[in-house]
């Protein structure tokens, strides 16, 4: 499980975030940005809603990877208004209260940029997550690697020498 680092110099994070996380070696799941979109690619409302309904494509994203928010080790926001700040901030809080009862916040990093791939999108949000050893068991590259094992265990015929 990630731990979360705040330096002894360091004040606690001015919202909801960790300052660093120590994560242990395993297998990394890497969500691309998602933007405040639903299933049809539409654009889901104001700043709020938009927020809203990015970070519930990158928790459906991060359970297709056997993750969950709790996973994430570091996430990267995207808003192309600074006047957005708030609102993103309300709607980050209540999904946050939802996936981190704990009070322990993955490392955030909060651009404003001059746009996303479509003008009407006001929010993307990336993820990084570290996989439970539970969940990569019956993974596909589980399933590879046992098969390569397999193979491998196979006697192979010996090369012939040459005279």
């Amino acid at each position: 499980m990630p731990k979360a680092i705040t330096p002894r110099q360091f004040g606690p994070p001015l919202g909801l975030y960790s300052h660093g996380r120590i994560v242990p070696a395993a297998e990394l799941v890497v969500v691309a940005g998602q933007v405040g979109a639903g299933p049809g690619g539409a654009a889901t409302g104001d700043i709020v809603g938009q927020t809203k309904q990015a970070f519930d494509n990158v928790r459906v994203i991060l359970e297709a990877g056997g993750c969950s928010f709790r996973d994430v080790v570091r996430l990267q926001t995207f808003l192309t208004r600074a006047d957005d700040i708030p609102g993103f901030m309300k709607a980050r809080e209540e999904v946050f209260a939802k996936h981190y009862d704990n009070g322990v916040y993955p490392p955030n990093t909060l651009l404003v940029v001059s746009r996303l791939v479509r003008p009407e999108f006001l929010v993307e949000i990336e993820a990084m997550a570290v996989r439970p050893a539970r969940a990569s068991s019956g993974s596909a590259r589980t399933r590879t690697t046992a098969k390569a094992r397999k193979a491998a265990a196979r006697p192979r015929p010996r090369a012939r020498r040459r005279r």
